[in-house]
């Protein structure tokens, strides 16, 4: 099935072709990511988590539609969001984009914590992928120097690793948890090495 037949809505395909063009991009949040956020949605509600498949959709494909690497870059998806849906989604989804800015969603809030976990699933990508998606991170971050890029990512990291647990559904933890830890572990160890 190609991205554009995962789009949620039955309407609206000039948006869809809109999102589509912004996340053609190269480095890590390009179309894959957005796939790949897309299939582990699909894999939770498999496997028993409920939220509302259209509104996490939604978000899943606004998420990271704005990305220059940037601190502002998740307010600006979110404000996209607010503009271009319809009213009936366009606040719980641009809440849900901000929502990625730390993925640390409420405990109760069914919908960020699909989303917090479909998008920080990459961190239990098996080996090769995991390290495609770390060069990828870096490919974004090309205008910062090594340094300073090891630096922030390792402080991104452990502050990961400081959480409880990386996910917040008990689908995601059962499938993700385990292989995610040893990830963090092996990388926040080469960057501080």
């Amino acid at each position: 099935m190609s991205l554009a037949d995962r789009w949620p809505l039955d309407d609206r395909s000039d948006l869809r072709d809109e999102l589509l063009a912004a996340w053609d991009r190269d480095g890590y949040h390009d179309l894959l990511h957005l796939s790949e956020v897309l299939d582990r949605l699909d894999l939770l509600a498999q496997e028993g988590a409920a939220f509302d498949r259209t509104v996490v959709g939604l978000a899943a494909w606004f998420h990271d539609a704005v990305y220059a690497g940037a601190d502002d870059d998740e307010e600006r998806s979110a404000q996209w969001a607010e503009q271009a849906l319809p009213p009936a989604y366009a606040d719980e989804v641009a809440r849900l984009v901000r929502m990625t800015i730390h993925h640390r969603p409420a405990d109760d809030d069914v919908a960020g914590c699909a989303l917090s976990d479909a998008d920080l699933g990459i961190l239990a990508a098996p080996r090769d992928r995991y390290d495609a998606y770390v060069a990828g991170v870096r490919a974004d971050f090309a205008h910062v120097g090594d340094d300073d890029f090891r630096a922030g990512r390792a402080m991104v990291l452990a502050d990961l690793a400081t959480k409880p647990s990386l996910f917040h559904t008990p689908q995601a933890r059962a499938l993700w948890e385990a292989p995610a830890r040893a990830n963090l572990e092996r990388e926040l160890g080469e960057l501080r090495a």
